[in-house]
């Protein structure tokens, strides 16, 4: 009786978020479910850095230095790049998401593929600015947990963001030039 009564619950809860999403974009197929879904999930895993960075019981910095902020950035931004956009990493989206086309230097664009949860996971792994967000998180947990060793990974990401920069910076030039 009681499991009757949880599941009209839910069943409840399903239509209302189903009728708010029709609402919310009747001509487009907005993945709102799954978008909370993702939303959750990455508080779960926020959450789950504050507990570990809460377990140490150590002081945390009074500010943050410039120097890891812009080379954090920089290494955000790389990693997001090579994670959602490089081909060489294209298995480990495939799963998730339909190759389209090729869109500039070892770079693919690729769109979301199958079923709720799939198709979110899909769009996330796709979208640079999405993993920023997870990449911000994990570097900011890590860098209060292990902040020498997080320096090395970002400070090894930064300078490959500078070198893609300056390639891509040769190269246009050398086009330039031969025009």
């Amino acid at each position: 009786m009681e499991h009757d009564k949880h599941e009209t619950h839910l069943s409840r809860l399903g239509n209302v978020f189903r009728r708010m999403g029709r609402n919310y974009s009747p001509q487009e197929e907005q993945r709102l479910a799954g978008h909370l879904g993702a939303l959750a999930a990455f508080g779960a895993y926020t959450a789950g850095w504050g507990t570990a960075i809460g377990m140490r019981k150590a002081e945390l910095p009074g500010a943050h230095r410039l120097t890891d902020v812009v080379v954090t950035a920089a290494a955000v931004f790389r990693l997001s790049r090579l994670l959602s956009k490089g081909s060489v990493t294209s298995p480990l989206r495939a799963p998730f998401t339909r190759y389209e086309k090729t869109t500039g230097p070892a770079e693919v664009q690729e769109g979301p593929r199958g079923g709720p949860i799939r198709s979110t996971v899909g769009e996330l792994v796709t979208c640079p600015f999405c993993l920023s967000v997870w990449l911000t998180a994990t570097f900011t947990g890590a860098h209060l947990l292990w902040p020498k060793a997080t320096r090395a990974v970002t400070g090894g990401l930064a300078a490959l963001a500078l070198a893609d920069t300056m390639q891509l910076g040769y190269d246009s030039l050398t086009q330039k030039n031969a025009e």
